[in-house]
């Protein structure tokens, strides 16, 4: 499935993706790390996150949070770019998907928790590397909306015991890429087994 280049809006801005079309009534939003340390939709976790969704006919949408790429305004601390998620649930919604996942890597699972805690239109939350050392969860805001959490074993930022207790703690199920860091270079196709193998569950 081809991805083609896709506007929505955020407020005022204009905000820009990619979206490919699966084959049924289901989409994920993807969204990525940091847009201060270089992050975009054009990411390597995101790039296998996409993947692992279509490969099971789930369509799917990326974007670049605002001052990134060619979306417009500029980075907001995390609080314009809920506002981002919003449009891309809402320019999902509009095109008739009934289940939408809200998935996210870094500090892009993070903005995705805000979104998913305010109880917006999605079925579930998948997180990839939520940064705890990084960037302050809420994980109780997230109870029971969060299915998976996947996470490197060498993960800089996100320490596995303090994941483990969290995740159990939300009923989520939580999967260890072994040997992979907070970047995943060369480990990325864990990323797409396991968020795969969960959507088949």
């Amino acid at each position: 499935m081809r991805e083609e280049q896709v506007t929505f809006t955020a407020g005022r801005l204009s905000i820009e993706g990619l979206f490919a079309g699966g084959d049924g009534t289901r989409a994920a939003v993807v969204t990525h790390p940091h847009s201060l340390m270089g992050g975009s939709m054009m990411n390597n976790v995101v790039d296998a996150m996409v993947e692992a969704f279509l490969r099971k006919g789930i369509s799917t949408l990326r974007f670049n949070f605002r001052g990134v790429g060619r979306s417009g305004g500029s980075f907001d601390n995390g609080i314009g770019e809920q506002d981002d998620v919003k449009g891309a649930l809402e320019f999902l919604g509009g095109k008739g998907f009934a289940c939408i996942i809200l998935s996210g890597y870094s500090f892009g699972a993070w903005v995705n928790s805000k979104v998913a805690s305010a109880s917006y239109n999605f079925t579930d939350v998948i997180m990839v590397s939520p940064p705890l050392d990084f960037l302050a969860f809420d994980f109780d805001a997230v109870k029971g909306k969060c299915g998976l959490i996947i996470c490197g074993d060498r993960d800089q930022f996100c320490p596995i015991g303090r994941l483990t207790k969290e995740a159990e703690a939300i009923g989520a199920v939580l999967r260890i890429v072994r040997g992979a860091d907070h970047f995943y270079f060369g480990m990325e196709e864990g990323i797409v087994d396991y968020i795969s193998d969960y959507l088949e569950s």
